[in-house]
């Protein structure tokens, strides 16, 4: 079975990061969904734009900022990854407390840099 990643935060704009996330996660090899505010595809992945009971995602990549994070800690926590990235413009401390409390791995990182050094898949999620 292949990993599941959730972009949040995607977007049809070709020069933003969470879009050529989409690409580059899909030529590593891994199953992509993706969720945002305008519903479209990229790279045959369909931005959802309605929040979805995903099943197996193992990882969520954020590419949304910390206050617009706060209304999806529910809903991330819910769908119980094994990690949640990152990216850059991200960080959000009271986030990573919440999901360490949920025992989700918090990754700070850049997904487009952890695929260029081949180690998206490197991580430990017992901390």
């Amino acid at each position: 079975m292949q990993d599941t990643t959730l972009v949040f935060g995607a977007s049809l704009k070709p020069e933003r990061y969470a879009n050529i996330a989409i690409g580059r996660l899909l030529n590593y090899g891994e199953t992509v969904k993706a969720f945002g505010i305008k519903t479209g595809e990229v790279n045959g992945v369909t931005i959802d734009t309605e929040l979805l009971s995903y099943e197996k995602i193992d990882t969520v990549t954020l590419y949304l900022n910390p206050k617009r994070q706060k209304a999806y800690y529910d809903y991330i926590i819910g769908l119980k990854p094994k990690r949640v990235i990152f990216n850059p413009g991200t960080e959000n401390p009271e986030f990573y407390e919440l999901l360490k409390e949920n025992k989700i791995h918090v990754e700070v990182a850049c997904t487009l840099v952890l695929l260029a050094t081949n180690k998206y898949s490197n991580y430990s999620v017992t901390e």
